[in-house]
């Protein structure tokens, strides 16, 4: 799994990045931020495995997804069992019908196809280090029924709505869409079957979805005038479509041009939703590393462009200022179980530890 997982990444590199090591140089004071809020996810992980008793299922795989971005695994490592006791409580989770997660949590019962699509993503990173066995199998069968339930849940539309689209009268949003399409891919990139007709039917919607300024609009089903491109929902789209392995289609610089005119650099004016924005808006950034924006336009100028170090330049001084003392960060649409393993992804792009978020 991991050789082909590799073979996979090296394939997106050849195609847009520019040449040179898997990871870049973390500088000593992100390296300070990410240790200290990686023990604060450690400190305040459940005995049971869990993070958070608010939407418990999400907090739980994003916090795992930020542990293994620091090169633990559940084989070995620093966070090795907090990693194996996430990875616990997830598959214990799991329901028959495939659905990682309960409808029955708090905060889980009207939006649980989020906390499925970081659950599918999370166990889908981790399926290639376990070892043969038993738990394994489990692991895999976890994983189809997963992929299986996504695309039942999906609307005849390509998206998806934060309830199945049976029991959601069809309706589809943005961002639950972005975190389906992500989590197939990783499926998919550990070998688990993945419904093809799920991926080209989530293409298309967000291809429709885009509207007339090159900004993704909230909700397809509800009409393109419904409150006009969104920035973070736009951010959202071009990872997804880096998950695609679509790296230079007019839709990706449609995309790119929309977000460069409509969004802030996470120190200056606050926005809604700057945490949601920048996990995806960093990956992307990430992904053209210092020469790719150059190569998906070539005739503009070098100020114009967008680089990776230009990225963390503006962003990540005072990212790592507002840290608390304790090793994590506040505020946000969610509070600190989530603003602070979105940060810490942000900050450990550098390691390039996790196919999904390489290069």
């Amino acid at each position: 799994m991991r050789i082909r997982d590799l073979i996979l990444s090296v394939l997106a590199l050849a195609a847009l990045a520019a040449p040179g090591g898997w990871a870049d140089e973390m500088s000593p004071e992100q390296r300070k931020a990410v240790r200290k809020g990686l023990e604060w996810l450690a400190r305040n992980q459940h005995k049971d495995g869990h993070w958070s008793d608010q939407y418990p299922v999400t907090m739980t795989a994003i916090s795992g997804m930020a542990l293994l971005m620091e090169g633990s695994t559940i084989r070995e490592g620093k966070y090795k069992d907090n990693i194996r006791r996430a990875v616990d409580w997830l598959m214990a989770h799991s329901q028959p019908n495939g659905m990682i997660g309960n409808p029955n949590m708090p905060g889980e019962a009207g939006r649980y196809m989020y906390g499925h699509g970081f659950g599918t993503l999370f166990l889908s990173c981790v399926v290639g280090e376990e070892e043969e066995g038993d738990r394994r199998r489990r692991l895999v069968d976890i994983l189809e029924r997963a992929c299986k339930f996504s695309h039942a849940a999906q609307t005849n539309r390509g998206g998806w709505g934060y309830i199945s689209a049976r029991e959601g009268g069809n309706f589809d949003e943005g961002s639950v869409t972005i975190t389906q399409v992500q989590a197939l891919r990783a499926a998919r990139n550990a070998g688990i079957a993945v419904p093809q007709e799920a991926i080209k039917m989530a293409q298309k919607y967000l291809s429709d979805s885009t509207d007339s300024s090159g900004g993704v609009v909230y909700s397809l089903g509800s009409g393109m005038a419904a409150g006009g491109g969104r920035p973070a929902l736009t951010a959202a789209a071009i990872a997804c479509g880096f998950s695609f392995g679509d790296y230079n289609s007019p839709l990706i610089k449609k995309w790119f041009k929309f977000c460069q005119q409509n969004l802030q650099g996470l120190g200056g004016a606050r926005m809604g939703h700057d945490e949601y924005t920048h996990y995806y808006y960093a990956q992307a950034i990430y992904i053209l590393g210092e020469d790719g924006y150059a190569r998906l336009f070539p005739n503009s100028k070098p100020s114009e462009r967008l680089t990776w170090s230009g990225y963390k330049k503006e962003n990540f001084p005072g990212m790592i200022s507002s840290q608390s003392s304790d090793g994590s960060w506040s505020g946000g649409m969610v509070g600190a179980n989530f603003i602070t393993p979105v940060y810490l992804t942000i900050l450990q792009l550098d390691n390039a530890a996790l196919p999904i978020y390489q290069r």
